[in-house]
């Protein structure tokens, strides 16, 4: 892999596949550019704009942004096409569509089919892309986050229809879904699915019958919240016993071990772990070095949690 300036690099955490796109399996989610947190410095155009092509330059070519990803004034596609345009030939750029800026800077669903188009167009026009890699229809049945009412309870058949017929015309190369049950991903398959998004991790579980399935049928694994919930109150990966231990065992950090357990559970996990700090980000590739025996592994796969 090549960094846009040319610089040959290593893949972290090795190579993966994303629709037909050979990719680092640790990759970056660039919402936390966008989102200003308290107690966290606010992140500046300038500041992201590097942060992105460190990346780069480390080896990572899989970034995961969206058009209601930030506002007009911070918008995470801006920033991407600040930082990495003109784009290297192995760059993979996946987006999400299923919802949209309100007046108030909330979001609001936007499920339906042309509303998705509307959104694929969006992201196109704004990163200065010709075609995205992937598409992630973001399903809002239910939470975490806004959940559909009236109009915008779409049925999965329609905005696959409406993918679909992007793909034909070459405007996207894979559809990915996010938040979505096993039911609707074993519903999808015809359509040729190449990724799943939804929450997961070893304190996080509720989705392992959609990653059994993926296993079966090779789909790519994009788990958001990798390390835990954001939400107050919810449980972190850093914070059990067992990813601590196991982090002093091997004279690493809980959040490294955290990330190589997604790596180690699937083979097809790509992850996607954002971050605006640079310290941080070399933490996150780092995680790529980190082998977890199976005495380790058995222990993490036991952590048990609850959500308030």
């Amino acid at each position: 892999m090549s960094s846009n300036d040319g610089t040959k690099t290593g893949a972290p955490g090795g190579v993966g596949t994303l629709a037909g796109h050979r990719v680092a399996r640790i990759g970056f989610g660039v919402m936390q550019l966008t989102e200003h947190r308290p107690g966290r410095p606010e992140v500046t155009p300038d500041a992201a704009v590097a942060i992105l092509r460190t990346a780069v330059d480390n080896g990572i070519n899989h970034f995961d942004t969206a058009e209601f990803y930030g506002t007009d004034a911070a918008n995470a596609n801006d920033l991407i096409r600040a930082a990495l345009y003109p784009y290297s030939d192995d760059l993979v750029l996946a987006t999400k569509v299923g919802a949209e800026r309100n007046a108030e800077g909330g979001l609001d669903p936007a499920q339906r089919p042309e509303q998705l188009r509307a959104a694929v167009e969006a992201n196109l026009a704004r990163l200065g892309a010709e075609r995205l890699a992937v598409v992630n229809v973001r399903r809002v049945d239910a939470p975490p986050g806004i959940v559909a009412e009236g109009d915008q309870r779409v049925d999965l058949d329609s905005q696959l229809a409406e993918l679909l017929a992007l793909r034909a015309e070459g405007k996207i190369d894979g559809i990915g879904l996010s938040n979505v049950s096993v039911d609707q991903l074993r519903h999808s398959l015809p359509a040729g699915i190449a990724c799943v998004q939804n929450s997961h991790s070893p304190v996080e579980r509720a989705s392992d019958p959609v990653l059994a399935l993926c296993r079966e049928q090779d789909i790519a694994w994009v788990p958001f919240c990798p390390l835990g919930s954001a939400f107050p109150g919810w449980p972190k990966v850093a914070d059990q016993p067992e990813i601590r231990t196991a982090a002093a065992e091997l004279g690493v950090t809980p959040v490294q071990i955290g990330l190589a357990w997604h790596l180690a559970h699937y083979q097809h996990t790509l992850l996607i772990a954002g971050t605006a700090d640079p310290a941080h980000l070399a933490e996150n590739i780092a995680a790529g070095d980190v082998r977890l025996d199976a005495a380790t592994m058995a222990a993490l796969n036991a952590i048990t949690v609850s959500a308030p």
